[in-house]
């Protein structure tokens, strides 16, 4: 399985990668505005990279739940001069999260080879366009209405169910719209627009979710239905629960694994890689 980000290939299986944040916002539920500066920022992430980080995933505007919108001048202006300074400091794959065309055109234009869309249950084709014309990857994840309301009253018949058929209907549409299969990333959008039974139903069933030949990410680092699963209180203390879920997804098949944590996360992916036999070289160009 080959995946392509505009100069940037991975083939699958290999060693999962790793996926850092850096939250270029003031209210970030995981670090709490701490890499709000464009030099705090890019220090950050190249902190993250040197931790081993494969993919650097920024972004400008929270998506947890209830959060404020910011409007793409705003967003822009705090993830364009981060985006440049990286670019021109590493050679692995920046990824741009955001809902907006204006920041997708603009953050393509400063560096960024992925977009990482929350908001792929669209169906205005502006920012698809966008990604078509550009080559770069695109990260596909499944969301249950939009961050301002979306944890207000999940529900669903059967959310692994619904996750996949979400699946299949967009690579169609996006396939339509010029992004091609293997440009494609699939996101089951742990824990936007779903409650706690949700998010552990798809851990449960992970291996279901590899059934479309795309490279599944997974994103649970720091996320709230761990302190409900494991009775922990507060962001900091949701590391090890964290850790239980990438070991987890591993072992069912995904590729990808976006965490705020990137050392402790990669010893727990190398470590379960060997134990599984798994432990071949990343080919990577």
């Amino acid at each position: 399985m080959i995946l392509r980000a505009g100069e940037f290939k991975f083939s699958f299986p290999g060693k999962t990668l790793l996926m850092g944040v850096v939250n270029v916002t003031p209210d970030s539920f995981s670090d709490g505005g701490r890499f709000f500066s464009t030099e705090a920022a890019v220090k950050h992430g190249l902190e993250l990279a040197r931790q081993g980080a494969d993919i650097l995933d920024i972004g400008g505007e929270s998506t947890r739940p209830r959060a404020t919108p910011v409007d793409a001048a705003e967003e822009s202006r705090r993830v364009l001069p981060v985006l440049r300074e990286l670019a021109a400091q590493l050679r692995i794959p920046l990824s741009i999260d955001t809902m907006k065309p204006e920041v997708v055109e603009a953050a393509l234009g400063a560096g960024a080879s992925i977009v990482n869309d929350v908001g792929a249950n669209r169906d205005d084709p502006a920012l698809w366009k966008l990604v078509a014309a550009s080559k770069a990857g695109y990260i596909c994840m499944h969301m249950q209405g939009v961050p301002e309301t979306m944890q207000l009253n999940p529900s669903y018949t059967n959310v692994v169910s619904e996750v996949n058929e979400f699946f299949g209907e967009r690579l169609g549409k996006l396939e339509k719209h010029g992004i091609s299969g293997d440009r494609i990333i699939l996101d089951p959008g742990i824990g936007f627009g779903k409650n706690i039974e949700h998010n552990l139903q798809l851990l449960r069933e992970l291996e279901s979710l590899t059934r479309w030949d795309r490279p599944l990410m997974l994103g649970v680092s720091r996320k709230s239905f761990i302190s409900e699963a494991t009775g922990t209180k507060g962001v900091e203390e949701r590391l090890a629960g964290s850790l239980a879920c990438a070991a987890l997804a591993v072992r069912e098949g995904v590729s990808i694994i976006r965490t705020h944590d990137v050392e402790a996360t990669r010893q727990a992916l190398r470590m379960t890689e060997a134990i599984l036999g798994r432990d071949r070289p990343l080919q990577a160009e």
